[in-house]
């Protein structure tokens, strides 16, 4: 009941900033904000609340390796940074990197499936700031391995090669952030389009395979269901790569297409918050905040890059954000947040998925709000 009145408030209060003209309306929809909701605050928070938080050393007896949300925190929290010129916040999670040249070195995640191949964008986005090849060198390695076999290949492995596809092509939706985040950060450093041509690939053949005629997408083909977080590594993964496109490559079009057609029918499935349930097309489930904190961040980049309607999407974008801070408590940590998730052809399986608070796939999404809030 709290958290509603807070919600409520936080909408009313938000929504009666003035605006100077119908055009600076459309633009200060994302760009004046309460304190409450400050993203330059909200996204100082949850970074320095990341910053002493070494999960891949906290869960030690979990895995051996860093996880892809951890990456994905981090590389939010380093965007931050930039976009706030905060030079001490962005040294500090440079330096949180060092110790995996050294002692740390064994954490660092193998090159032999797309959940981790991701890893590479880490220290790419890292190179952008310090031009040190170091990071250049690393992160270059998980982006060319993505596409070369390995040794002994599947025959499956072996036929997505063959049609210049990724060789870890799964068809999960969650790959397409995966793929396209390392290739488009490693066509950014370098200037090579062989990186960011070959994840558009891609991504044409998951659009092409998988989305549904309202826009959203089954988890996987034998996974009926539409699944928020899965959806929202669909939307941010077509926001990174539409980023970074060129707008010469031939499947751009395909590729906003698809973006269009996801943005479009996502507003129709808001719930009363203004956000998103963990199965996106159920009105009985819940609000989860890692796949609407995606989907926000999507929407504020196609407003901000001119892909979106500023006027009706600047304001869902709004709404969402403000009704995403309800959501962080007192300790910088984002609730309502499902727990990773492998597919299942099960309906109850997706509504009984545990919530948590402060799991990384949800601090992640704010931070990349916050960033592009500031952009």
């Amino acid at each position: 009941m709290k958290r509603n009145v807070l919600i409520s408030f936080l909408l009313v209060f938000c929504m009666i900033v003035p605006f100077c003209s119908p055009a600076g309306a459309q633009k200060s929809q994302l760009k004046k904000f309460p304190q409450a909701c400050n993203p330059a605050v909200v996204g100082k928070n949850v970074s320095q609340h990341f910053l002493p938080d070494k999960r891949y050393i906290k869960e030690k007896n979990l895995r051996n390796f860093i996880a892809y949300p951890e990456v994905c925190a981090w590389l939010g929290a380093l965007r931050f940074a930039e976009a706030a010129k905060d030079k001490s916040l962005l040294n500090d999670l440079v330096r949180r990197f060092d110790p995996l040249f050294t002692t740390d070195k064994s954490y660092l995640p193998g090159k032999d499936h797309v959940d981790k191949n991701m890893f590479g964008c880490l220290p790419l986005e890292i190179y952008k700031v310090t031009k040190d090849k170091r990071y250049l060198e690393l992160g270059l390695q998980y982006a060319d391995t993505q596409w070369q076999l390995p040794e002994n290949p599947t025959e499956v492995q072996k036929s997505w090669a063959a049609k210049n596809y990724t060789w870890q092509t799964r068809l999960w939706i969650d790959d397409m952030f995966m793929v396209t985040i390392v290739q488009a950060q490693a066509s950014k450093v370098t200037g090579d389009r062989k990186y960011i041509n070959r994840a558009a690939h891609e991504m044409v053949m998951y659009l092409d395979s998988l989305q549904c005629p309202n826009g959203l997408f089954y988890h996987a083909p034998d996974v009926p269901y539409f699944w928020g977080r899965g959806n929202g590594w669909m939307a941010a993964g077509m926001t990174e790569l539409l980023a970074a496109l060129p707008k010469s490559n031939p499947d751009r079009a395909r590729i906003l297409e698809g973006y269009h057609k996801m943005m479009s029918n996502l507003k129709d499935f808001r719930n009363k918050e203004g956000l998103w349930n963990q199965l996106i097309d159920k009105s009985d489930c819940w609000t989860e905040t890692s796949g609407s904190a995606m989907f926000t961040y999507a929407m504020i980049m196609g407003v901000k890059k001119g892909w979106l309607d500023a006027k009706e999407y600047g304001m869902i974008a709004r709404e969402a954000w403000i009704s995403l801070v309800s959501h962080i408590n007192s300790n910088y940590d984002v609730e309502d947040v499902c727990v990773g998730t492998n597919k299942k052809n099960d309906l109850k399986y997706y509504y009984d998925r545990p919530r948590v608070a402060g799991d990384l796939h949800g601090q992640a999404p704010v931070l990349w709000c916050a960033y592009a809030l500031m952009q």
